[in-house]
């Protein structure tokens, strides 16, 4: 992210004025992180009005499972949300409430940009990429069940228009964003009907964009390259699973999941964007927790809502400070508090003005 490359997600419409986000705080480490984008949002003058609510699994009509109606009727609002680290309960039969969000509001798209930052030293230095997961079905759709005692078995579902769908996404990601190439990842030469029908679909999409580069490569074959090396590789567009391990992979490439943005699109316009990293609650509370992750998803977001000044000038700021060394917190290799990193990047907003 050192180039500062411009994220377009989709054409999100611009209203003049304040615009409504929904923001889920969420668990452990969420509410302080939560509270630091709301302060540096607040320095760069962001037009952004803050609906928050939470968000914790309950049962419904039928015993089925579901998010708090006001949860539910503020996204319905606002399109738009902005969420923290939710915990799961471990709890025979409670959901993941990240997947109950999306199969709510259909976030059928998982984007993770995966670019170095400039003054953050890892084993990488040159990374740009940027992994496109599709969110709603594969071996994630939960449908298990035992054939006999000891013995379970977990379908895989794979359908022509989620392919579909997700492939046309990723394409005109790339498009939008001037990404040269598309890289479909599958392992259709083991699970032939299923990845087959989805890099099927890859191909018939590729066909409509002749101006971007299209290729398909096998999981592991993905795997070993990027290791080697990630330059190679620009837009990847996968299967739900293979999304979730090949995102962390290339987020470890820039440092980990505490600098990884992240962004969930929808249908109808839905969007919600989320740091991906978990609760911490051994820190929680202490002051002491990294805000640059769900930041720099806050940042997806204002893009996506056509607010690319805003955003632009918040990242700049957050790249400097983070460049400059001086006040970091400890997962960055620094020893300053949450409140002194955002306190940073709240004044070097007002030094661009």
């Amino acid at each position: 992210m050192g180039s500062a490359r411009r994220t377009r997600l989709s054409p999100a419409s611009c209203s003049r004025g304040i615009q409504t986000v929904t923001l889920i705080p969420g668990d452990g480490i969420g509410p302080e992180i939560s509270t630091a984008v709301m302060k540096i949002f607040e320095a760069a003058k962001a037009p952004i009005s803050w609906e928050e609510r939470n968000v914790t699994a309950i049962k419904g009509p039928g015993g089925r499972w579901m998010i708090p109606p006001d949860a539910k009727e503020s996204m319905d609002r606002s399109k738009i949300g902005l969420k923290g680290p939710l915990k799961t309960p471990i709890a025979a039969g409670h959901p993941s409430m990240n997947l109950l969000l999306r199969k709510t509001f259909d976030l059928y798209a998982n984007v993770r940009p995966c670019i170095s930052i400039e003054g953050y030293k890892t084993a990488y230095t040159d990374v740009d990429l940027v992994t496109i997961r599709e969110n709603t079905e594969g071996e994630y759709s939960g449908i298990e069940h035992v054939i006999v005692e000891g013995v379970v078995q977990s379908i895989k579902l794979i359908t022509e228009d989620a392919s579909r769908r997700i492939a046309e996404y990723a394409f005109e990601y790339a498009r939008n964003n001037q990404r040269a190439s598309v890289t479909a990842v599958h392992k259709a030469n083991i699970m032939r009907m299923s990845d087959g029908l989805f890099l099927r679909k890859c191909r018939e999409v590729a066909e409509g964009y002749k101006d971007i580069k299209f290729t398909e490569m096998y999981l592991d074959t993905v795997c070993l390259n990027m290791v080697q090396d990630p330059t190679q590789f620009d837009v990847l567009v996968m299967p739900n699973l293979y999304g979730d391990i090949l995102s962390d992979l290339c987020a470890g490439l820039i440092g980990g999941l505490g600098v990884t943005p992240s962004g969930n699109i929808g249908a109808n316009g839905v969007a919600i964007f989320e740091s991906v990293h978990g609760t911490a609650p051994d820190i929680a509370g202490l002051d002491l927790a990294n805000p640059t992750a769900l930041l720099l998803s806050a940042v997806m977001m204002l893009r996506h809502m056509g607010h690319h000044d805003y955003g632009n000038k918040i990242q700049t700021a957050c790249f400097d400070t983070i460049r400059d060394k001086k006040v970091l917190t400890g997962d960055l290799g620094g020893s300053s508090k949450c409140s002194e990193f955002t306190a940073e990047i709240c004044r070097r907003i007002q030094d661009l003005d």
